[in-house]
């Protein structure tokens, strides 16, 4: 092998790895060993032929050679792969190249114990009863380790006791000197690569292959079709390098020791009394390192939607149903097993059970329908079961059948599977009441750890302050969601609360994060918290009951209206005397803080910097004293970010003002109520010269207001879907 080719090959790999969108996440590192090494590892796309032996050869500083398939030598790609190490299958001299270099050092290896680059999983899958059955992965590469440390044993012998034929076998080969032989040893590192998302569209590499490769066969047009998108339109690869395995280990047996030691002449390719042995060790060698490979897949959303389709007992399935068993295997299963997640399932949930803003149902679902997986009918999934039969042809499985091939990647991850299958068995009543109780218990976890980690001595206020409240009502109809104001807590809410609860309804009093705690608490934290907090509450309450509505206080209205901008679902919004800007509140000192503090930072004054202002809350009992700048300039963006979402709302909408409020500006809630998209909108204003009319003189008008606002909307939950759909 060129060497200045293979270095070039790979800065040119590195190009190519930089201008695609492709993140590459290496994990297990420090799994590999010293010594010489074949990489095993699972086959799904031509990509990992390049990468794996690229990021192979940054880790150990070894060139990286692989095994591939001899079809790939039959496309244009071939001078690529050669000059990156690549030995067809069909090379005659393959197996002695490998033994070979592997006993020098001269090079590590790759090899795809799966063969083709979809294997049906399931023929791998422990079971109690009944043996698997199916087409086997390959147990070359055991065999090759075998026959490598086979051959360094057997010098080491012979270097003493035979060196007429130690040197015959230095001639076979072509070794110069045994030092590094004789002080080497050979190891087997399993390695998974996962891809995350898994699209096959059509992409400027298949316009090209049309148009330069005229009479491509259909197999590698279509595999340039996925690998082509995947790399253009982003893809996560998670590469794992799983514990090493010791081949030398392998070789106790005495048929095996016994042609160690012989000082006869063997060839290559004999036939040896301990082939059998040899067969029956590379056998579990093999069962060894492909249950490791299997057990470190990346487990991602695709995965948990594929798998609870296809297990799913019934034809049909309530979208919202579905998410919600989604959620509950991320949110519970996940966190207590020993599985690989992808990143994106160690954050929260909840955009799972509300606006989808990352997609994740989304994309999935989009697949799904396109490949004709499923089809769609009022919020209902028909899945075609036929696509979820096996054997399916592996071959044309990831362009026909993505779905089934996502599916099947999670079947040997057995324990997984069995909570997959209990998921979709538990009825949909059972899995609302399991989503309701997670959602109350985080919300409550996170207030408990947030309250110890920033409480202040002389400011944080008493627990039931700070807390979020989940009051149970009477009927599951309708339930209602309110948000406390800014530099406030729950508490804020608690009469508007009780009023709409003695009428019958849940009522969901959520806590912001940031707040309820201590104003650095509050510093740290941005829209997106907040937008988490209000979902967790729209999330939990549309678990218990049959429509939701939302309602705020102040900058609590805000957030309101922004989650009703997102969910296209909720019954109806209420906002009280919330500020369209930064501008509406009467602090407007904020921004001038802002910028003197960035000027202070340029200049390395940080003993002028002003990161708090104290303030004079109409509720001291509730409210912060000392107000942090940077959290006012997170109200500003959010408040700037709702306003074009306003237009959205389809939902009915009512704004409530005071005539006097000398906090919020009533003009800016007018604008703000102005911009609101909805039909069924009503602005009131109250003569109360206050910005708090939630509590205290004339605030039952307020109170009477928002219940019949709420009643109003209970008439059409009556005309919705069955609860238990």
């Amino acid at each position: 092998m060129n060497r200045q080719a293979y270095l070039a090959t790979g800065r040119m790999i590195a190009i190519l790895e930089a201008f695609s969108k492709a993140r590459v996440h290496l994990h297990g590192k420090e799994n590999i060993p010293k010594g010489s090494i074949i990489f095993v590892v699972n086959h799904f796309t031509r990509i990992e032929t390049l990468l794996l032996p690229y990021h192979s050869y940054l880790l150990t500083g070894v060139p990286v050679w692989s095994l591939a398939d001899a079809s790939f030598f039959d496309s244009p790609l071939r001078g690529f792969l050669e000059m990156m190490g690549a030995v067809s299958t069909r090379n005659p001299d393959r197996d002695r190249v490998i033994v070979k270099t592997l006993l020098t050092g001269e090079a590590n290896w790759v090899i795809f114990p799966e063969g083709r680059m979809v294997k049906d999983k399931g023929a791998f899958r422990r079971r109690l009863f009944f043996p698997s059955s199916g087409e086997r992965p390959h147990s070359g590469a055991a065999t090759l380790a075998l026959r490598t440390e086979f051959y360094r044993q057997r010098l080491i012998r012979l270097a003493g006791d035979a060196p007429a034929e130690a040197n015959r076998l230095k001639g076979l080969f072509q070794i110069g000197d045994l030092g590094p032989v004789l002080s080497g040893k050979s190891w087997i590192v399993p390695v998974n690569v996962t891809y995350y998302p898994l699209r096959a569209r059509e992409n400027v590499l298949s316009r090209l292959a049309d148009l330069l490769m005229k009479g491509a066969p259909l197999r590698l047009r279509e595999e340039i079709l996925t690998e082509g998108s995947m790399l253009l339109s982003g893809v996560d690869i998670d590469i794992r390098f799983g514990t090493p395995l010791e081949p030398l280990a392998s070789l106790a047996s005495p048929a095996i020791q016994a042609d160690i030691a012989s000082t006869a002449g063997i060839g290559f390719d004999d036939a040896l009394p301990s082939l059998p042995a040899m067969k029956r060790e590379a056998g579990k060698l093999m069962e060894r390192y492909m249950a490791s490979i299997y057990q470190m897949t990346t487990v991602n959303h695709d995965h948990l939607f594929a798998s609870l389709l296809r297990v799913f007992p019934f034809k049909a399935i309530a979208e919202d149903d579905f998410r919600r068993r989604v959620f509950l295997l991320a949110s519970e299963v996940l966190q207590s097993s020993e599985v690989n997640c992808h990143q994106s399932l160690k954050s929260g949930q909840i955009a799972l059970l509300t606006d989808d803003r990352y997609h994740k149902y989304r994309d999935f679902a989009v697949l799904a329908l396109e490949k004709g997986v499923v089809s769609r009918r009022r919020g209902i999934l028909i899945k075609d079961r036929a696509k979820f039969s096996a054997p399916f042809d592996m071959q044309r499985a990831r362009i026909d059948n993505p779905i089934g091939v996502i599916a099947n990647e999670l079947v040997p991850l057995t324990g997984l599977q069995r909570e997959v299958h209990l998921m979709a068995w538990l009825p949909s009543w059972l899995v609302r009441r399991r989503v309701a109780a997670v959602l109350e218990k985080q919300a409550l976890e996170e207030f408990e750890a947030d309250y110890r980690a920033f409480y202040h001595d002389k400011e944080s206020k008493e627990r039931q302050v700070g807390a979020p409240v989940l009051l149970k009502g009477r009927s599951r109809r309708l339930g209602v969601v309110l948000v406390h104001g800014f530099l406030a807590a729950p508490v804020e809410v608690a009469e508007l609360a009780a009023h709409l609860n003695a009428k019958g309804f849940w009522v969901y009093q959520v806590r912001l994060k940031g707040h309820g705690t201590s104003p650095e608490d509050l510093a740290q934290r941005n829209a997106h918290d907040w937008r988490d907090s209000v979902d967790l509450g729209y999330a939990l309450l549309s678990a218990i009951c049959d429509r939701v509505v939302l309602g705020g206080f102040s900058f609590g209205g805000g957030v309101a209206l922004d989650c009703a901008s997102r969910v296209g679902n909720v019954a109806g919004v209420f906002a009280v005397c919330p500020p369209q800007r930064l501008l509406d509140i009467s602090s407007r000192f904020a921004p001038a803080v802002t910028v003197w503090n960035r000027l202070m930072d340029s200049l390395k004054y940080q003993w002028a910097k002003k990161e708090y202002v104290e303030t004079v809350p109409e509720r001291p009992q509730i409210n912060y004293v000392r107000l942090p700048v940077v959290g006012v300039r997170q109200l500003e963006l959010f408040m700037r970010e709702l306003e074009p979402r306003l237009a959205r709302i389809s939902a009915p909408v009512l704004v409530l003002q005071s005539d006097g409020d000398p906090v919020v500006d009533p003009l800016g809630s007018r604008r703000l109520f102005d911009m609101v998209g909805s039909k069924q909108k009503k602005y009131l204003k109250f003569p109360i010269a206050r910005h708090g009319i939630l509590a205290g003189p004339g605030s039952e008008d307020v109170l009477a207001a928002i219940s019949a606002f709420v009643q109003e909307i209970v008439p059409s939950v009556e005309g919705g879907l069955p609860r238990n759909l």
